[in-house]
């Protein structure tokens, strides 16, 4: 498609048999969709696509599970790291005053080695997080998620108002579904310690951003890096931009050479599937095809 306008999409997929996904649907595009056989999202997640409309034409529905895991890790961790070290911050004081004023935001920097991180959503991309947290940097490591009997070993359960309350980092990588829509609220936020930090690298919808931004700019927690946001791509006069503790990031955690890699050949092999007739290898929506 040149372009992922609405009436872009509905004129390509009449003639389609399958789609490869990569930016939300139009909530009608399948009214519009008579030859296809299935929807194949380019990465993990599912929320863009209109599931249930897939569900009542029973159309598969595949992802490539794990193909950004090790890349959204790396960042979120990178992005902790950065942020308790007050690297940005440094960086910005050493270019405009100078080295000493820069030099002086050490004394207020941190480790990772043995400080808390609370993890919300220990799935592919959470679980990679809690290994190299806990193996790498020798921190502790609180889950939230439905089942806290399903963790791993390393990771301690909590319920997420514990883990808010004694994380010194946390990590959102939870899908967004109507449970996780607006789960850090004013409230779960101020439960925070004023030195922790919160990276989301979920989904925009997971916190809410007016809360947020304020929390930010009262500095109500230390700081903040975000890769997704309520409305994408960023407007240029969001207030998160003119925050200075806030590392922000164009919804590219999950993108790098290797990632892009795994997720277009998973996503063709499932396409190559599709077409010859077979179920995909990773099939979303099972239950609804009645599999």
């Amino acid at each position: 498609a040149p372009d992922a306008q609405p009436h872009t999409l509905r004129r390509l997929i009449a003639d389609a048999a399958v789609l490869v996904v990569r930016s939300a649907l139009p909530a009608d595009l399948l009214d519009h969709a008579p030859r296809l056989l299935g929807i194949v999202r380019q990465g993990v997640g599912v929320d863009m696509i209109p599931i249930e409309a897939a569900n009542a034409r029973r159309l598969p529905v595949a992802n490539v599970p794990g193909s950004n895991r090790h890349a959204v890790a790396e960042h979120a961790i990178g992005a902790i790291a950065l942020l308790r070290r007050r690297t940005p911050a440094m960086d910005t004081l050493l270019r405009r005053d100078g080295w000493q004023a820069s030099r002086a935001l050490a004394d207020t920097s941190a480790e990772l080695h043995g400080a808390t991180l609370g993890i919300v959503g220990v799935g592919e991309i959470g679980t990679r997080v809690a290994e190299i947290a806990h193996h790498g940097y020798g921190m502790r490591v609180l889950g939230h998620q439905r089942r806290l009997d399903a963790l791993p070993a390393f990771v301690e359960g909590a319920p997420l108002d514990e883990l808010l309350a004694r994380s010194d980092a946390v990590v959102l990588a939870c899908p967004l579904t109507d449970a996780t829509r607006g789960l850090l609220d004013a409230r779960r936020l101020a439960l925070m310690p004023r030195h922790a930090v919160l990276v989301n690298v979920a989904r925009g919808a997971v916190v809410d951003e007016v809360v947020l931004v304020e929390a930010l700019r009262t500095r109500r927690i230390a700081g903040a890096a975000l890769d997704v946001f309520s409305l994408q791509p960023l407007p240029a006069d969001h207030p998160l931009l003119a925050l200075d503790n806030v590392l922000l990031t164009p919804h590219a955690a999950g993108l790098t050479t290797q990632s892009m890699h795994r997720m277009s050949v998973g996503a063709a092999e499932e396409v190559r599937r599709l077409l010859a007739g077979q179920w995909p290898l990773n099939l979303v929506n099972r239950e609804a095809l009645d599999l």
